[in-house]
C-alpha cells in the first residue's frame, strides 16, 4: 500500500448552499460516517449560509477556508482557471447543484491541463427558478459543464431521467442513490420538550419539515387546513424567507390560532413523532429527505404528487398523494386522513416498513463511499 493510500482522502466539497436542507445534511452523514478516512473542505456559494456544519462530528476534520475562489460570478476565463488551480491539492472533487456548476465547467475546462483529481456532481433538485419549467441555458451549460465528471449522482427517479434525456449524460454515468437516514433514531419516542410548543390533550397535529422558501408553498398547506377540524393544528418545523407569508395567509384565513412556526430543530428525529400526519406541499421536490423521516417515525403521509414521492411511499399510502398544485384536493387527503385513526396507524405501520427496508443510511454510505474511494482510485 502507497502512502497515497494510508492517508486520509482529502474532499474539496462546493456547495450552492451549505444551509441545513436535505443536500446538506446528507453531505453531513457522510462526513460523519467516513471518520478519519476523509478530511473535508466545504465551499459554500452562498458564504454566510453554513448552518449545516453545527451538524459535523466532534472529531471530523473539516475546513471553510475564507480564501477560497467564488462559487458565483461571470465564468469568465480569469475566474474559471483560478477555481481550477484551487483543486488541484485534493483527491476527489464533489459538486452539488445548479450553484456549484461553474466549480463544474471550470474542472471540465482544465481537468487534463492541470492534472485535476476526478469530480463527482451530484444533483438533487431545483429552486424556485425552475421548479415550473428547466431553463434551456442551464441546461445547455450544464451539457457543457459535465462532460469531464466521473460520475453524476441523483436521488431519484425523476432526476435520472433529466441527467440522461435533457443534459444527455451517457447512462453510465448518472448513478442513482437514494437518500438515507438512521430509521431506527426516527423509530424511538418523541421528546416533547425538544419543541417550543406544547401538544394540548385532545389536539392533533398536521406536521411539516420544510425550508420556509417559496417552492415549498406552505401558504398553500395553511389554505389545506381548513378541511379539517378546529381540534387538528400545522405545525411547520423549519425557517427562511417566507415566514411572514406564512403568518399573513394564517391571519387572513383567521387560522394563526392553529398555525405554529416552531422554527429550525437541530434533530428533527427528536420532535417528528409528535406528529399525527406528515404533510408536504411544494410545487417541486425529488426525492425529500422529510418524508423518509415521517415514514421512519411511522407516519402517513399527505403530499403533492412531484418527485419520487408517490414511489417512496408505501402503497397504502399512495391513495393520499394529491395532484401538484391542488389545495382543495391535498384538504381533502388531509381530511381524510384525520377523520380515520385506525388507517393513519395502518399506513404509518406500512411506511415505516418500507423506510426500515429501503431507506436505510446502511445502504446509502456504502455506496458513496464505494464510489467516492474508486474514484479516486483507492479501495473502498
Amino acid at each position: 500500500m502507497s502512502e497515497a493510500d494510508e492517508r486520509p482522502l482529502r474532499i474539496l466539497h462546493c456547495h450552492s448552499t451549505f444551509a441545513a436542507g436535505g443536500k446538506e445534511l446528507r453531505a453531513v452523514a457522510l462526513m460523519n460516517a467516513f471518520g478519519g478516512a476523509a478530511e473535508h473542505t466545504i465551499i459554500s456559494g452562498e458564504p454566510d449560509a453554513l448552518a449545516a456544519r453545527a451538524h459535523i462530528a466532534a472529531g471530523i476534520t473539516a475546513r471553510f477556508p475564507a480564501d477560497f475562489p467564488s462559487l458565483v460570478g461571470k465564468p469568465t476565463p480569469g475566474r474559471l482557471v483560478g477555481l481550477a488551480q484551487a483543486m488541484q491539492p485534493f483527491d476527489l472533487i464533489c459538486t452539488y447543484n445548479w450553484g456549484a456548476m461553474d466549480a463544474v465547467m471550470a474542472h471540465g475546462v482544465f481537468a487534463k491541463s492541470l492534472g485535476l483529481p476526478p469530480l463527482v456532481h451530484h444533483e438533487d433538485g431545483f429552486n424556485e427558478d425552475e421548479a415550473e419549467r428547466l431553463k434551456p441555458a442551464r441546461n445547455w451549460y450544464r451539457r457543457a459543464a459535465l462532460r469531464n465528471a466521473h460520475r453524476v449522482v441523483v436521488p431519484s427517479l425523476l432526476l435520472e431521467e433529466i441527467a440522461i434525456k435533457v443534459w444527455q449524460q451517457p447512462s453510465g454515468k448518472v448513478l442513482r442513490i437514494a437518500n438515507g437516514i438512521d430509521t431506527e433514531a426516527f423509530a424511538r419516542a418523541p421528546d416533547p420538550a425538544a419543541l417550543r410548543i406544547i401538544k394540548r390533550p385532545g389536539e392533533r397535529w398536521v406536521g411539516t419539515l420544510a425550508g420556509l422558501r417559496a417552492v415549498k408553498q406552505l401558504p398553500l398547506l395553511v389554505e389545506a387546513m381548513q378541511a379539517l377540524p378546529d381540534e387538528w393544528h400545522l405545525v411547520i418545523v423549519g425557517e427562511g424567507p417566507e415566514r411572514d407569508a406564512i403568518r399573513a395567509r394564517a391571519a387572513e384565513l383567521e387560522l394563526s390560532h392553529r398555525v405554529h412556526l416552531a422554527g429550525a430543530i437541530a434533530e428533527p428525529a427528536r420532535i417528528i413523532g409528535l406528529f399525527d400526519i406528515f404533510a408536504l406541499s411544494s410545487r417541486s421536490e425529488q426525492f425529500p429527505l422529510s418524508v423518509v423521516e415521517a415514514m421512519a417515525a411511522g407516519l402517513c403521509v399527505a403530499a403533492p404528487d412531484v418527485g419520487d414521492i408517490r414511489t417512496m411511499v408505501a402503497e397504502e399510502n399512495r391513495g393520499f398523494i394529491a395532484a401538484p398544485g391542488d389545495r382543495a384536493g391535498l384538504g381533502r387527503v388531509l381530511a381524510g386522513l384525520a377523520s380515520k385513526e385506525a388507517l393513519r396507524k395502518t399506513i404509518g405501520s406500512a411506511n415505516q416498513a418500507r423506510a426500515r427496508a429501503e431507506f436505510g443510511a446502511e445502504q446509502m454510505i456504502a455506496r458513496y463511499r464505494e464510489l467516492y474511494w474508486q474514484a479516486a482510485g483507492r479501495a473502498p
